[in-house]
């Protein structure tokens, strides 16, 4: 489904300005008082620069004939000022930034139309960084909904030394090595990202799926997935909600509000593995409510064990006690492993060619797609609660000897499944890619002779069902992970 507002929008002038090379020199970091915003409010960045003076520019990322993005806002010449440390919250191992002073704010105006915005922070030194920023659009419509992953990426941000998955110093609270006992327990969105110059891994788990978006004009608006926890319904408004890379930590809310548009014929797309694997819940901090994200990992250590439903307990998945709840009931596969860092993705390969999302490629059983499955992996597992209409569209092995998994090994390999089913009732299509590298895959990760231009149209196909209502009305899934080979992978 197209949109003439997004064709309009990305013929505007483009620009490579906002691209960022290299290691530029110096210190320059900052972060927004607001994880989204719209028209109308007032947004506020706190920024540490051992520049002289600097400059924000703020940048709508698309198409834009190629150039990736839009200048929508610069600031006036301001001067820089290096920010104090960042206390640790002893007890969570929490770093926030909430002592940093306002640099400068500015009115978000109808200038921002919605979509996702990298601020760039340009030094007088050289100096060059990111603060990631989402524009929505409460009142819209659109067809598909683009959800950005704030809560994976702050969970894995390590700014400051801690995160949910490593830490610095002795262990608090347990002695465990698994996971990591000296890990925060709560993270602060009071802090810049310490990848990605700033924007996390947005550039290669989100800009190429928004980018490939709006090269074709689909009628596409944004969110994050803390805008969908504070309005739950806010998915009823659009024909496919659009789950991105390495999207495995949701809240609670977010996963009712998503379970419950399937159930109402919203279609959903998983185009990364191991989605609604960990399970976090918002609270405020000093600088606003839900500025905080809650995972303890461990359902005996979180305050709230006993005292509260366990959809809020944080134990160390969704799978865990006390809330018990395995996200295959919705993304129909079961988190399996990752692969192993420095092997080289591993090609796709096809088990079902005959299914409509391979239309036009001219694809057969047993295909490779080179170079597709690559990070985490997920694979069907009909021990976990699983929708019965499961469709396996896709089987690729992975050696053992190029993966971790504790979740099923077959003689010598794994595998990544790549799945669709419908749901009975509402006739909502759910589609999961089985990878992590579906995305980066589509442009940047694909090289010379890579898998971007197969990947692009086998996309374009499932963009094409999933923006049409309901996909099982014209699509039902046709069940076949029973005559997967070998037998219960």
């Amino acid at each position: 489904m197209e949109s003439s507002a997004v064709i309009a929008q990305n013929r505007l002038p483009g620009t490579n300005a906002w691209r960022l090379f290299g290691n530029p020199p110096g210190l320059i970091e900052g972060f927004a008082n607001l994880n989204y915003a719209q028209v109308g409010d007032e947004l506020k960045l706190h920024v540490s620069t051992d520049a002289h003076t600097f400059l924000v520019y703020a940048y709508r990322m698309g198409w834009y004939g190629g150039d990736g993005a839009h200048l929508v806002w610069s600031s006036r010449t301001m001067n820089g000022k290096v920010q104090p440390s960042c206390p640790v919250t002893r007890g969570t191992n929490m770093v926030s930034c909430d002592n940093w002073s306002v640099t400068t704010k500015f009115r978000v105006t109808s200038a921002f139309v919605s979509g996702d915005y990298l601020l760039k922070l340009v030094g007088s030194g050289g100096q060059e960084g990111y603060v990631p920023l989402t524009v929505w659009d409460p009142g819209s419509h659109a067809t598909y909904l683009v959800i950005a992953r704030s809560l994976t990426e702050e969970g894995w941000n390590d700014f400051g030394g801690y995160d949910f998955y490593e830490g610095q110093g002795p262990c608090i609270l347990d002695s465990d090595s698994y996971p990591p006992c000296n890990r925060a327990r709560v993270v602060s969105f009071d802090r810049p990202y310490d990848t990605g110059h700033g924007s996390s891994d947005f550039l290669s788990n989100e800009f190429p799926l928004v980018e490939f978006a709006e090269q074709h004009g689909l009628d596409v608006t944004y969110v994050t997935d803390i805008t969908i926890d504070e309005h739950p319904g806010i998915v009823l408004d659009h024909r496919a909600l659009l789950s991105l890379g390495h999207d495995e930590t949701w809240t609670s809310p977010e996963r009712l509000a998503v379970q419950n548009a399937v159930d109402h014929g919203v279609n959903v797309i998983f185009f990364g593995a191991a989605a609604i694997v960990r399970h976090a819940r918002l609270q405020a901090s000093a600088l606003g409510p839900d500025r905080e994200e809650v995972d303890y990992r461990n359902s005996t250590e979180d305050p709230l064990n006993g005292k509260a439903s366990p959809l809020e307990i944080t134990g160390n998945t969704f799978d865990s006690p006390p809330t018990d709840w395995p996200e295959t009931s919705l993304t129909g596969e079961l988190y399996s492993g990752y692969l192993l860092p420095g092997i080289g993705p591993r090609p796709l390969v096809v088990w079902n060619a005959q299914s409509w999302i391979f239309k036009g490629t001219g694809l057969k059983n047993g295909s490779q797609i080179p170079r597709v499955i690559d990070s985490d992996i997920d694979h069907v597992a009909p021990d976990y609660p699983t929708p019965p209409d499961i469709q396996i569209l896709g089987h690729s092995p992975i050696p053992l000897s190029t993966a971790v998994t504790n979740q099923g090994a077959w003689g010598d390999d794994t595998y990544s499944d790549m799945t669709y089913y419908t749901s009975p009732k509402s006739k909502a299509g759910v589609f999961d890619s089985g990878t992590t590298n579906w995305i980066c895959a589509l442009s940047l990760c694909s090289g010379r002779n890579g898998p971007g231009p197969m990947l692009q149209k086998i996309t374009a196909n499932l963009l094409r069902l999933f923006g049409q209502g309901p996909a099982g009305i014209t699509e039902p899934s046709r069940p076949n992970w029973n005559s997967v080979v070998p037998p219960g992978s």
